[in-house]
């Protein structure tokens, strides 16, 4: 039987995206033979002066996004945030992660899920600015990858195109934001907060039942 594929759209900056990881994780950990994860990335964060200087401009600024991010990390037992995160350490935009995991992936599929978590633990438990290249460069080196190769497909335009690829079926999928779940070719939708039995749920229905959200002939 072909594997389920479930496709992760997230934000790398995002705190709501950092904290569903471990339901992925769990996904692949009880359906290791069965389920498949697509990794996809949609821009929540890519203009972070707009969205939290000026859309939070009412709600207490970047101070009071801080605020937000640890009353948010307060509702997990195991989810642990930097305190200078948008108070000293303010990424531009996520954007220039995501370009860097796009590049990995034509390089190395495999090497993108692990570099994804290394991004987002450096940036929610480290406090570093994972919007710059010296910051990405000093990561690739971690991870064993070929910085130069990596580059390449930035200078090349082809993490450009996976990224605006992303982008476009993020739209047509309508994807409202990070992080959301797509099953089923995208007729089973989880966004948000969602927690792991919801996920297994909707897992087990395909599972069991294959023809189960096929489109109808109406």
């Amino acid at each position: 039987m072909p594997r389920i594929e479930l496709t992760y759209y997230s934000d790398v900056l995002c705190i709501w995206a950092h904290a569903a990881q471990a339901r992925v994780d769990e996904v692949l950990e009880n359906f290791a033979d069965q389920v498949s994860v697509a990794y996809r990335f949609c821009s929540v964060f890519g203009d972070t002066e707009h969205k939290i200087g000026v859309g939070w401009s009412d709600r207490g600024g970047y101070p009071g996004f801080n605020a937000h991010l640890r009353d948010v990390a307060a509702q997990f037992d195991d989810l642990k945030i930097h305190p200078n995160l948008w108070l000293k350490v303010r990424p531009a935009s996520s954007a220039s992660a995501h370009l860097v995991l796009k590049a990995v992936e034509q390089v190395n599929a495999a090497a993108l899920p692990p570099l994804l978590l290394r991004l987002r633990d450096a940036f929610f438990l480290e406090g570093r600015d994972i919007s710059c290249w010296d910051v990405q460069k000093d990561l690739l080196l971690q991870s064993g990858l070929a910085v130069e190769s990596v580059r390449s497909q930035i200078d090349n335009g082809r993490a450009f195109a996976a990224l605006e690829a992303d982008q476009r079926d993020m739209a047509a999928l309508k994807v409202q934001g990070s992080p959301t779940i797509l099953l089923n070719n995208g007729r089973q939708t989880l966004y948000g907060n969602v927690g792991y039995r919801i996920i297994e749920a909707n897992i087990r229905e395909l599972l069991n039942s294959p023809a189960a959200g096929s489109a109808s002939w109406c």
